[in-house]
């Protein structure tokens, strides 16, 4: 029990004590993360199983960020997984979302999660978080190693190391398989795109940030090659997959026409302005960036991708938090868009187009 919850305990003794019970109670629910109700008081927070180590408390009083690691022939990956506290009235049986959230270099799981902001949104709307960090015996630079074939298959590398550890959380925390999702910075905005192409049926949707296509170099020239020019050949051919990518015009790190060779490559095909099925609209966030976002939509009008392209952005997370590395904090909230974005798009029902 950590130091805040046991004072809290101390603190309801006392006012049970005095015969103040009603406020004894009301202490006790919100040091469990669950307001006073009229719900079932068999409703109650999760309960966390696995050799998972509580290491930290993060967002809400209740939640849990807990540590773990995944290891297999391919290597070994430590993480951390954010379990935001239910609802009150949510059912404990209830399958949540999991979105997977990829580091750029140079960061790991803790700095990935202050930057992104992204366990204050979970605590909103009650989906899972899980941050690997890569192994700097992998890469001494902290980047996932996307540029080389080893790492671009499912059956090998950093993709199947990363499946698997997905796999296990949704087993352990009954996640709801048909949103389960991958989003990205820099590097880890390639890996994403890696998995999203290699692993079609275990991710429902994808978000690039500063990224790159899938594949788009085997080895460190090409990589350098297209970081510096964009994509240099077409994209190769992945299963079409819902995606939403962020990306300044003016970074210098990864050349922003990568962000459109992400887009296409998600859609399958290079999209088409005549045939009315891509929109656009301009905004700006007060006092900061302005951006163009374009939606390319279905033959029934829905959403299948989004393109965030900020004007004057440079490398970074946009709309992250100021202290985090590669902040962006004056463009649109990347993280909030990405999971409106992906709480849309779940998988179909098997059967279903």
């Amino acid at each position: 029990m950590n130091e805040t919850l046991k004072a809290m305990m101390l603190e309801a003794g006392r006012l049970t004590r005095e015969g103040r019970l009603a406020e004894a109670a009301a202490l006790i629910q919100r040091g469990l993360g669950v307001a006073a109700s009229d719900c079932d008081p068999a409703d109650s927070p999760d309960v966390i199983e696995g050799d998972f180590e509580v290491v930290d408390e993060a967002g809400s009083i209740g939640a849990r960020f807990i540590g773990g690691h995944q290891a297999s022939l391919e290597g070994r990956l430590d993480y951390k997984l954010y379990v935001p506290v239910r609802g009150a009235c949510a059912r404990f049986d209830e399958a949540r979302p999991l979105i997977l959230m990829l580091h750029g270099c140079g960061q790991d799981a803790d700095q990935f999660a202050i930057l992104t902001r992204m366990n204050v949104i979970a605590d909103e709307m009650g989906f899972l978080v899980l941050y690997p960090t890569q192994a700097r015996a992998a890469n001494g630079a902290g980047c996932w190693n996307w540029p080389l074939i080893e790492h671009q298959k499912p059956d090998q590398g950093e993709p199947s190391l990363l499946a698997g550890m997905t796999r296990r959380v949704m087993a352990s925390h009954g996640i709801d398989r048909r949103r389960v999702y991958v989003a990205g910075l820099s590097a880890g905005g390639v890996m994403a795109m890696t998995l999203a192409a290699t692993h079609p049926d275990l991710f429902a949707a994808v978000g690039v940030h500063s990224g790159l296509p899938h594949a788009s170099a085997q080895d460190a020239l090409s990589a350098l090659t297209c970081l510096r020019q964009g994509p240099t050949a077409p994209g190769c051919r992945i299963p079409p997959r819902p995606a939403i990518v962020f990306h300044g015009d003016a970074d210098t790190t990864v050349h922003p026409m990568n962000a459109v060779g992400v887009i296409e490559q998600a859609l399958g095909a290079r999209p088409d302005a005549s045939d009315g099925r891509i929109r656009s609209a301009e905004g700006r966030v007060p006092g900061g960036y302005a951006y163009t976002r374009t939606d390319y939509l279905d033959a029934r009008g829905a959403s299948r991708a989004e393109l965030w392209l900020v004007h004057g952005g440079g490398h970074g997370w946009f709309g992250g938090h100021p202290l985090g590395a590669f902040a962006q904090p004056l463009g649109p909230d990347a993280s909030r868009e990405m999971a409106r974005f992906f709480m849309a798009h779940p998988k179909p029902e098997e059967g279903g187009d």
